[in-house]
């Protein structure tokens, strides 16, 4: 027995859309378990595996020697620049002391005192060599310290070169390892788009269909989702023509498939009335009577009363329940008479809406 009951159906699509998305949900689910287990297997590359560990080595700890050695020469500096402070308050203090006691001894001069004026002198001129020494000195370590300096700049350039040289290669093994990524998912997510597209063309009247549809949209969801975001650099060019080149065989598939429909309806029409009575299916002859079209060409069968009254313009009116027994264009009958009751019903609908009996009986 078949329902022709339309809440049912609507539900019936529901839950077929249901089981579609919960089966899509969980086979996506079940995908990224499986791989995220494959990227396990493959070990994403790191920068520091690719560098020169001797020379690195190498030059980190001549760096590390060469900032020690500038840090004990800034600490001389610092303490040289304390002993030249101390010094030139000594010898201008000194001279202060040695330029009151001239001034006094021009006033009660003696010259007993000549010799220990040249004795102050000389007092004078070691406090301004120890000054002088110590500037030198200084001037020593800001030399050495600048050559430091440039030492270790190169040092850094060096370190910097290693770490350019060691990032290339990580680059080149990343793109590997990127394109095996792709490939392992290729294997695995490839079978199922050809598997959801064989589906679409094959089942899609079968009474699982919500099952293979389920699929299908998983299928396309690991292939536009799962794999190309993985594809190197082109994923996107990938994904984008893919897509054109599924648009383009679906759209000929459909083209196809909409002029065989057309050409197998022309042929029908061709056919007896009873010939393609026969040929009309229940679920059609219900859709086709609630929107008062032939089930057979699909034109409408409800007449239109013209008025011609409007100062001779045309004018239509629609006459509620005004339908043809016969189709006007394809000449398929529409309504018939139960030969029990003799109540007019629709003629492709198999039971009389008064009495129940097969109004197809003979």
């Amino acid at each position: 027995m078949e329902f022709n009951n339309k809440k049912l159906a609507r539900t019936s699509k529901i839950i077929n859309y249901i089981i579609a998305f919960f089966l899509c949900a969980f086979l996506i689910s079940l995908t990224s378990i499986i791989m995220r287990d494959l990227n396990r297997t493959q070990i994403r590359p790191e920068t520091e595996t690719y560098f020169n560990v001797e020379k690195v080595d190498s030059i980190n700890n001549v760096l590390s020697e060469t900032e020690r050695s500038l840090e004990f020469l800034w600490e001389q500096k610092s303490g040289i620049e304390n002993k030249i402070i101390l010094a030139k308050n000594k010898h201008n203090s000194a001279k202060k002391s040695f330029d009151n006691w001239i001034d006094t001894r021009k006033t009660v001069g003696s010259n007993k005192q000549d010799k220990e004026i040249i004795s102050r002198a000389n007092e004078l001129d070691k406090l301004y060599k120890i000054e002088q020494d110590f500037r030198t000195k200084k001037l020593s370590i800001e030399s050495e310290s600048k050559t430091l300096n440039k030492k270790i700049e190169q040092l850094h350039e060096q370190s910097y070169d290693e770490e350019l040289i060691a990032e290339n290669k990580r680059n080149i093994a990343y793109k590997k390892y990127e394109l095996n990524v792709f490939l392992t998912r290729l294997l695995f997510v490839l079978p199922m788009l050809l598997i959801g597209i064989w589906f679409i063309v094959k089942f899609r009247k079968n009474k699982y269909w919500p099952l293979f549809l389920g699929f299908v949209l998983y299928s396309f969801y690991a292939f536009f989702f799962g794999l190309l975001p993985y594809l190197p650099s082109y994923g996107g060019y990938v994904r984008h023509t893919v897509g054109i080149i599924l648009s383009v065989c679906f759209g000929i598939y459909f083209i196809t498939v909409i002029r065989k429909f057309v050409e197998r309806k022309k042929q029908e029409l061709t056919a007896s009335q009873k010939e393609r009575s026969k040929t009309v299916k229940i679920d059609t002859a219900e859709k086709a009577l609630d929107n008062h079209m032939c089930p057979s060409c699909g034109k409408d069968f409800i007449l239109t009363k013209w008025d011609k009254s409007n100062n001779g313009k045309l004018s239509k009116t629609m006459l509620i329940g005004l339908a043809t027994n016969y189709c006007r264009f394809c000449g398929l009958e529409l309504f018939k008479n139960c030969k029990s009751c003799d109540t007019e019903n629709f003629a492709h609908l198999p039971f009389c809406s008064k009495c129940g009996v097969n109004i197809n009986d003979k």
